[in-house]
């Protein structure tokens, strides 16, 4: 594929992209043309795929030729194409947003051209009870064995980051998923939400690996945090998905007044969450901003933390309207909606609800006491 995104077109040529379809993140500013045709022609060629994991998979590699890397000034317009992303297809979001992240934390590591340039990229750092995977040095590299829960759609890619427990911490490694001691294991994908993408456990034996960054780096780094807000952006395009389902349904009648306070509840709800991400790329992206007057306390940790429980509050918001003003009718008629609901509703769950709340809470009172003062940030 090539670098540059190309949709399908009409008949004479011109892309075959409603105005619409892009998802822009930027409140009270000018558009750029430019950027705003790339996200609607990249909306139309999600949609053109279909599902289909092969055909996703090769539209990530040429994304990730494509897109700009976050925090070298462009995080916004990154955002905004997951967005855009989530918005056309979660299974594509899903399946590409590992791999754009991937292809950023080896650019952080400084590993870019290690790899195959048709490689694809898989994210694995969830932990669970029971056996953990291990690394152990071996020669002039480290060799991991043990079980690794949570790797999606392992099958079908050809490498992964994953984080395993050596002697001196939990690190990052990377591995080619086709060495014969990879193996799929654990129950199978039940799930309703994203049934092409099933994430089961990983057996790994005597797996050859590359360590990416020293013991910590992977959560310590300042792209760990803006990583967890491009996720947070494919939700929220999701979300902006149902609410443009829920804009039309109150076109096609006579809304009463508990229609429009749906309406009026989802536009307040998105309109937040895009001020939201609008903020936080001025501290994502330093250089491209002046962040002279941004106070000691706005951490990148602490700004990803913020958008995230602001953006799971506006999809879990719009989730809620969109059923409570629809009624079942979309749910049982429109293949679309139901999938994508039942999508959302799963991939939110990858945000750990009150206890990520509780860890937020923790991270404020802990910015103001090192902040000196001990006064509230607001």
């Amino acid at each position: 594929m090539s670098s540059t995104v190309h949709p399908p077109t009409t008949a004479n040529g011109l892309p075959h992209a409603p105005a619409s379809m892009g998802v822009r993140l930027a409140t009270g500013t000018a558009a750029d043309p430019e950027h705003t045709v790339f996200l609607n022609e990249l909306h139309e060629l999600v949609r053109s795929c279909n599902g289909r994991v092969p055909a996703l998979l090769e539209l990530a590699r040429g994304l990730g030729r494509k897109l700009p890397l976050p925090q070298q000034g462009h995080t916004l317009q990154l955002w905004q194409a997951l967005a855009t992303l989530g918005a056309a297809n979660l299974t594509a979001a899903r399946i590409i947003e590992p791999h754009l992240d991937a292809l950023a934390i080896l650019d952080q590591a400084g590993q870019t051209g290690a790899y195959p340039a048709d490689s694809t990229w898989g994210v694995f750092a969830a932990q669970g009870p029971g056996q953990q995977l291990l690394a152990t040095p071996a020669g002039d590299g480290w060799s991991l064995d043990g079980l690794k829960p949570w790797c999606s759609l392992a099958d079908d890619l050809s490498h992964a980051l994953l984080t395993a427990r050596t002697e001196a911490g939990m690190q990052l490694f990377a591995i080619d998923l086709r060495h014969p001691g990879v193996a799929t294991t654990g129950r199978p994908w039940a799930a309703l939400g994203l049934p092409a993408v099933p994430s089961r456990g990983l057996s790994l034996v005597n797996v050859p690996a590359t360590a990416v960054g020293g013991p910590g780096w992977y959560t310590q780094r300042p792209g760990f945090a803006w990583g967890g807000v491009g996720v947070a952006a494919i939700w929220h395009g999701a979300a902006t998905a149902l609410a443009r389902r829920l804009h039309r349904h109150c076109l096609s009648r006579e809304p009463d007044q508990i229609a429009l306070w749906h309406l009026g509840s989802a536009d307040q709800a998105l309109w937040s969450a895009k001020a939201a991400f609008q903020s936080a790329a001025t501290v994502a992206d330093p250089i491209a901003a002046d962040t002279s007057d941004t106070p000691s306390a706005d951490m990148p940790a602490l700004v990803a933390a913020r958008v995230r429980a602001t953006i799971v509050s506006t999809a879990e918001t719009i989730l809620s309207l969109s059923g409570h003003g629809m009624g079942p009718e979309p749910l049982v008629f429109e293949p679309e909606h139901a999938q994508r609901v039942a999508d959302l509703e799963l991939y939110l769950r990858q945000d750990h609800a009150e206890r990520s709340l509780a860890a937020h809470g923790k991270a404020v009172l802990a910015a103001a006491v090192a902040a000196g003062a001990g006064e509230p940030p607001w």
